[in-house]
């Protein structure tokens, strides 16, 4: 994996490339292995494009900044790389983050195509600017709490922590479980340890506990807490964000993170095109890659797309998203104005409830699709 460049100003692009800035998250508090996974889709697209030829013999050029999960590193970051005369930004995992990067490159007039943020408002006003590849948050969370009232799930506690993002995701789960005779309770992991919240999940009778939480503090511990308290057996732990999903979590907690069904964009069977790339992957990353991989990649193959319709022009390439007809990893790729979400929006791409399988935990079983 190449290091993201220094943000010292001094950087400047060549006249013969076609520059694109790429914000991920690669350092702590951010989480960097998601970040690593986007990069690595990112990085080994542009080496595809470029092979077939670049941007009309032009090659791309990305140049890689690490928002550590910070929104203000993040505009600034946009701020930069709009001066050193990007057609566009591209990237960024956490939607917090995301949402800062969209208003200051709205604001700047540069394109912005999103990731991997799924929080439904990533703007604050409707914009022609932005667009977004992952699903907006209530579409994916809603396919998780159908898979729970499937599995037969009605008494549902989430673990929370302060963030525009965990309780955005608690709201969606309560509106969409309560008229189909599910509860929520949520319980703070700021007023309770582990074993505490072992208590509070007895005392509500919930059979399912979700992991609204950061990786791996305090995610890691409530696992091994619940995991290991015998009157919480048939409890079932969910993390509809996705942190099973990577190595860390298996490298961490073991068997006992198996069996921990999480959200994540991907179709049952990957075609020619998903499949060449996860090699490439598998062998850039020296491991599977996740969905983030995949999501990185198409990035910039939608972006080169729209690059080799409307050139370099910031204002062309706003008025090309509705235009975009390309193939994906993960499927066609088109945009619309889905309703709540402010920007232009692939709807959708394919859904996966899936988890580690406890008798193979570096296997993967998909558990229902959307």
């Amino acid at each position: 994996m190449s290091t993201p460049r220094p943000s010292s100003g001094a950087e400047r692009t060549s006249g013969s490339s076609v520059p694109i800035g790429a914000l991920v998250p690669l350092s702590r508090p951010g989480w960097a292995e998601a970040g690593r996974h986007l990069l690595a889709g990112l990085e080994t697209a542009v080496c595809d494009v470029n092979a077939a030829g670049g941007i009309a013999g032009r090659p791309l050029e990305l140049l890689v900044r690490d928002t550590a999960a910070d929104p203000q590193r993040a505009a600034d970051a946009v701020d930069e790389l709009a001066g050193l005369g990007v057609a566009a930004i591209a990237g960024e995992y956490h939607s917090v983050v995301a949402r800062a990067v969209a208003a200051r490159a709205d604001a700047l007039g540069l394109p912005f195509l999103c990731s991997s943020a799924v929080l439904d408002a990533l703007t604050d006003a409707p914009t022609d600017r932005v667009a977004r590849l992952c699903p907006a948050q209530s579409h994916g969370w809603r396919i998780y709490a159908d898979f729970l009232l499937g599995a037969g799930h009605r008494r549902i506690a989430v673990a929370t922590q302060p963030s525009v993002y965990w309780a955005a995701g608690a709201r969606i789960l309560r509106e969409h479980l309560a008229p189909r005779g599910g509860t929520v309770v949520e319980l703070d992991t700021g007023a309770f340890s582990p074993a505490e919240l072992c208590e509070e999940l007895v005392r509500h009778g919930a059979t399912a506990l979700l992991l609204l939480v950061g990786q791996p503090e305090p995610a890691v511990p409530i696992v091994r807490a619940v995991r290991r308290d015998r009157r919480l057996a048939e409890v079932l732990i969910g993390a509809p964000a996705g942190q099973p999903e990577f190595a860390e979590w298996r490298a961490l907690l073991g068997e006992e993170g198996a069996a921990v069904p999480f959200l994540r964009y991907l179709p049952e069977r990957l075609g020619p095109l998903g499949e060449r790339v996860a090699t490439a992957l598998r062998e850039r990353l020296g491991e599977t890659p996740s969905f983030v991989g995949f999501e990185g990649y198409d990035t910039v193959t939608v972006l080169a797309e729209v690059l080799r319709a409307a050139g370099t022009d910031r204002e062309r390439i706003t008025g090309a998203w509705p235009h975009v007809d390309a193939e994906g990893t993960r499927g066609r790729i088109r945009f619309t104005r889905s309703p709540g979400t402010g920007v232009w929006q692939w709807a959708w791409p394919p859904v996966q409830v899936a988890d580690r399988d406890p008798a193979a935990p570096d296997r993967f079983r998909v558990l229902r699709t959307g």
